[in-house]
């Protein structure tokens, strides 16, 4: 059996996020964190781990770095991802990738380029659930897929939207389809294939004086593969996170994966289709005031370290965040197209 060397560590933004990364890391046998960005330094890291307020300062004292995690907002990804690799790191790049599928494909570039890896996170893939379901998909247990159903329900409310923070800006945030939405989106594609959005509705109703943009939507998009879908998405809910689920109605079998964050089984009606045995137990990103999706990141380090040492594939791979960050981007986008504008038209009228 080879020994793994320790894959030495940085993390870019240390607000929730990074230090899950952080704590992650450092419980690690194969691991070390090195380093950490973040313009406001949080001294209450444990060990050797070195503080700086800028990527330029890590990339000039640390070359021997393995991996950088970007855990930064939103709106920073891209750029300081292609920063990273261009110095030749691997990078490890929180949801979304980028905000833009220009931005992405920037990313993409500088990674081939340099021939060094990044890690999207969309840790919601390891979930025994949505493993299960994309087997069945995969090996067409449920024959023709007639349609599906993304329902996203959390709350996010002033406690998140504080005056001043990033979140809720289109620079740096870029609406909940980006920021709590994309994990979904991604297992969504993942499973049933690339979409094409067909109509879009957006509403924002509780947050018209925190955020700049709508907090609630409803898309109808067709599958590529067949079928059709429509995804339904809020951050309007009261008071706690209520669902994240998929439901599938096909040629063989009706399933809906539902629970707060895709967790539960609550329908199987399907031929000869047995229910996975859950050796997990879910958890969400716990952030004091309210909740993430599931807490499953530490399957994502383990790729990590393997890869780099030559021990496993790559589990996801960047081009899996290009079309995340694609479809999204043509979601927002349709608002301004002309069937969108048609479609606006008549319910106008219908309402009128």
């Amino acid at each position: 059996m080879s020994i793994q060397k320790k894959v030495k560590f940085a993390i870019v933004g240390y607000g929730h996020i990074g230090k899950k990364h952080g704590q992650l890391i450092t419980n690690h046998s194969n691991a070390e964190l090195v380093a950490v960005v973040d313009p406001l330094l949080d001294i209450s890291i444990q060990g050797d781990v070195s503080y700086y307020t800028n990527i330029a300062d890590l990339l000039y004292q640390h070359s021997d770095l393995d991996v950088i995690n970007i855990c930064s907002p939103n709106g920073f990804h891209a750029e300081q991802a292609i920063a990273c690799l261009k110095t030749g790191k691997n990078v490890v790049i929180e949801k979304p990738i980028a905000l833009s599928y220009l931005d992405a494909q920037l990313i993409k570039n500088a990674a081939i380029e340099q021939g060094k890896y990044v890690f999207p996170v969309v840790q919601n893939r390891y979930s025994t659930n949505v493993r299960w379901l994309k087997d069945i998909v995969s090996r067409n247990s449920l024959g023709d897929i007639f349609t599906v159903q993304l329902n996203c329900f959390w709350n996010r409310d002033d406690r998140y939207y504080t005056k001043g923070g990033w979140h809720g800006t289109l620079a740096l945030d870029g609406g909940p389809l980006y920021t709590q939405f994309s994990h979904f989106i991604d297992v969504l594609l993942w499973i049933f294939g690339d979409i094409k959005t067909t109509y879009t509705r957006f509403s924002n109703y509780n947050h018209q004086n925190t955020t700049e943009f709508e907090d609630s939507g409803t898309i109808l998009f067709d599958l590529i593969n067949g079928g059709n879908g429509n995804i339904n998405y809020s951050t309007s809910i009261f008071k706690s996170n209520f669902e994240s689920s998929i439901t599938v109605i096909a040629e063989k079998g009706t399933i809906k994966i539902g629970g707060q964050y895709m967790n539960s089984i609550d329908y199987c009606n399907a031929e000869s289709i047995e229910l996975p045995s859950l050796t997990e137990m879910p958890i969400e990103n716990n952030y004091g005031l309210y909740q993430g999706s599931a807490a499953n990141h530490h399957h994502l380090i383990d790729n990590v370290i393997n890869v780099i040492n030559g021990m496993d594939e790559q589990h996801v791979a960047l081009i899996d965040g290009l079309r995340v960050v694609d479809a999204i981007e043509k979601i927002y986008a349709f608002r301004n197209m002309p069937n969108q504008k048609f479609y606006n038209r008549m319910n106008n009228l219908v309402n009128s």
